[in-house]
């Protein structure tokens, strides 16, 4: 379909964002975007937090347009928006946290907690601005759905579909882990579980991406690397490059774990492994047990077995690792995403 042909053609949607740069890319800018800007559509990116620009400059350049919000938007937008409402087009709020959730769920960093807790506290005001509010996962829509009509699901899509798996016949394998400092407990908590199987397994590496923050009960584990956290685009080609062939995806039980997607099945198999997750929402809505992942409960024992499972049986886990990238293919397609702003 030509663009002058296609019902997008001249459509725009300007992203106002507040610095949430993943979460745009991963869900609009570097999924749909560019297969709505084939199509006719305008896209733009719009940086809030850096220019501080005349009301009427804004207004001109906003006039007319969809305008997408993601996760947060500073107070002065938020009035610009309440007070203008009527010359834009369609406002949608796209959230992928529970950002109330973290002042409910102790061992968070406190400068975490802070920051997402004054997000949460200005989630109101986006709620009654937009249009349309979309989220990651069910557990958020459900959420969502008390105190605004009109909630969509939008599941993470795969950026790299193309991916390569890991090389399972070689003898040094790496099992890795790459969270953010929110999820440092969930890691600890396998401590036991990856003292043990690196003890026994003198060529396996281990991979955790915490660089500093890295769990005290980590110390003195074998053949530990812990690389600091990469900013977002520098993580892309790291996981453009980086091979492992085992992934983990801890997930405790609390309130702030129970608004998260199933994203981390995507980055293990665009790693090229697969991946032993937490025995609960979301992953065990999509993971077949021993068919393309494992999933455990909370005990360390259980995730040490796990481990020792997929290290003990090179064939099987590769078979795993296969069909957990042609699983992520299918459940993360970028066409779905598309399809879904198209639809907008």
């Amino acid at each position: 379909m030509s663009a002058e042909a296609s019902p997008l053609a001249g459509v725009r949607w300007v992203v106002l964002s507040d610095g949430a740069r993943p979460t745009e890319d991963i869900y609009f800018l570097e999924s749909a975007a560019p297969a709505l800007r084939q199509q006719g559509a305008i896209v733009e990116r719009f940086d809030t937090r850096r220019y501080h620009l005349p009301t009427r400059w804004a207004l001109r350049r906003l006039a007319g347009a969809n305008l997408l919000i993601v996760r947060s938007l500073g107070e002065r937008w938020v009035r610009l928006l309440e007070r203008h409402r009527e010359r834009f087009g369609r406002i949608v709020y796209l959230i992928d946290d529970d950002l109330g959730a973290v002042t409910r769920t102790a061992g968070l960093p406190a400068a975490y907690v802070a920051r997402l807790s004054g997000l949460a506290m200005r989630q109101p005001a986006l709620l009654a601005l937009a249009d349309e509010v979309v989220a990651c996962c069910e557990a958020l829509v459900a959420q969502l759905g008390r105190e605004h009509a009109n909630v969509s699901l939008l599941t993470p899509p795969m950026l790299t579909p193309e991916t390569e798996l890991a090389d399972f016949t070689q003898s040094d394998w790496t099992i890795g882990y790459h969270g953010t400092r929110a999820h440092r407990d969930d890691i600890a908590h396998l401590a036991p579980a990856l003292t043990s199987v690196m003890a026994s397994h003198p060529q396996a590496r281990l991979e955790i991406m915490m660089g500093r923050h890295v769990p005290e009960s980590f110390c003195g584990i074998a053949r530990l690397e812990t690389p600091e956290a990469l900013p977002w685009k520098a993580f892309q080609q790291y996981q453009a490059t980086r091979r492992i062939q085992i992934g983990l995806a801890p997930l405790l039980e609390t309130p702030f774990n129970r608004g998260k997607s199933w994203i981390k099945f995507l980055d293990i198999a665009a790693m090229g492994g697969v991946g032993i997750y937490s025995r609960r929402m979301p992953y065990d809505g999509i993971v077949e047990h021993g068919v393309d992942g494992l999933l455990v409960g909370d005990d360390p024992s259980e995730w040490r077995a796990a481990l020792e499972q997929l290290l003990a049986d090179p064939a099987a886990t590769q078979a795993m690792a296969e069909r957990a990238l042609q699983k992520a293919r299918d459940i993360g397609a970028v066409e779905a995403c598309t399809n879904f702003w198209r639809s907008r």
